[in-house]
């Protein structure tokens, strides 16, 4: 009889297919456009396609274990899977950004800059009644999201999201054995 493996075990090849993916979209679009990397589009679809990919792993999983798998089990195997996967992905936008092209962080955290001022138009608020020192602020603070730093902590609040992401995919993934109540 084959032994099941844990969900940590089982968690880590989809979560480097997932990371692996998710480095390839990142160049891909780099190579295309550079700025399609501050495109909220480009995030929608990254997203859409990373969420695709954990549930399409978690139904392997769980037909490995007989077809049904428990909440935690679901949790820690999307959890594990998209920290592997969170870490690869940080490691190639290190890669891209401090090594690759260091000039493409300030061509992203102006085009941030540029979205936070239009949405702050679209709201009502004229960004030349604004205080030069806030306007200021704001564009160090998108440029610091690119540092090393700013990669760095942005991976470790990342880890509050991966977590909640975790818990809806572990919902969706989990399957009780009714046979078992009684």
């Amino acid at each position: 009889m084959e032994e099941q493996q844990s969900p940590f075990q089982a968690a880590i090849k989809p979560g480097l297919t997932i990371g692996l993916v998710s480095l390839a979209l990142t160049f891909i679009a780099y190579f295309i456009d550079s700025t399609l990397l501050g495109s909220g589009w480009f995030g929608l679809v990254a997203i859409v396609v990373f969420i695709v990919l954990i549930i399409y792993f978690g139904k392997e999983y769980r037909t490995e274990l007989g077809g049904f798998m428990s909440f935690g089990t679901a949790f820690n195997f999307c959890f594990i899977a998209i920290v592997i996967s969170g870490l690869i992905s940080l490691i190639g936008q290190i890669l891209l950004f401090q090594v690759v092209d260091p000039s493409l962080a300030g061509v992203l955290a102006d085009q941030a800059f540029e979205t936070q001022m239009s949405i702050m138009e679209k709201f009502g608020q004229d960004p030349d009644t604004m205080d030069p020192a806030v306007l200021e602020e704001m564009r160090t603070g998108a440029a610091k999201g690119f540092t090393l730093s700013g990669q760095l902590m942005s991976f470790g609040f990342g880890l509050i999201v991966y977590a909640i992401i975790a818990l809806i995919l572990a919902a969706i993934l989990k399957k009780r054995d009714k046979s078992l109540d009684y």
